[in-house]
């Protein structure tokens, strides 16, 4: 018992390594057809086209944020790497519609968890493009941010991101 008091605290690692959230095709970032994804504006990343509608967690972590509408959905790694999956473009103003949350604010994720899962058809037809942005929203305070050579994923499976603390 006092050994789990005042033992030593589980040390954060310094690399987490993501796997691609969604199954699909990876793209880079300029080729996502929205300036504030293409340009960084919102950080680096990577892109996945998805052929089915399920998210799941890409880290070990904590769900910071998960938007009302369900659309998109912030974690937090255990080497304080925050990641924003923002599932599709302008989605946002399908008010939740298709779009179902398995997490809430403050969920503890490991790898794998699904997180949400949408109607891909719905977002087809509803969206500008089903197109989802995997973006390193806290880039400046972490160390570097390598994209693993990947082209066709498997949500869970392959390697897409590495993520080192400063």
């Amino acid at each position: 018992m006092l050994k789990k008091l005042f033992g030593k605290k589980e040390e954060a690692p310094k690399t987490v390594v993501a796997s691609a959230p969604l199954t699909g095709t990876v793209k880079s970032l300029d080729e996502v057809p929205d300036p504030v994804f293409s340009q960084k504006m919102m950080g680096d990343g990577i892109a996945i086209d998805p052929s089915e509608g399920k998210v799941v967690s890409p880290v070990d972590g904590e769900i910071m944020q998960l938007f009302p509408t369900k659309h998109a959905v912030g974690i937090k790694a255990k080497n304080g790497a925050e990641l924003l999956i923002h599932i599709g473009l302008e989605t946002v103003s399908m008010n939740g519609e298709g779009f179902e949350a398995h997490v809430s604010e403050g969920s503890k994720v490991n790898k794998g968890d699904a997180l949400i899962t949408f109607d891909l058809d719905l977002v087809k037809e509803k969206a500008k493009s089903t197109i989802t942005p995997i973006i390193l929203t806290n880039g400046d305070n972490m160390g570097e941010l390598v994209k693993k050579e990947a082209v066709s994923v498997t949500a869970g499976k392959e390697e897409v991101l590495e993520i080192t603390a400063e």
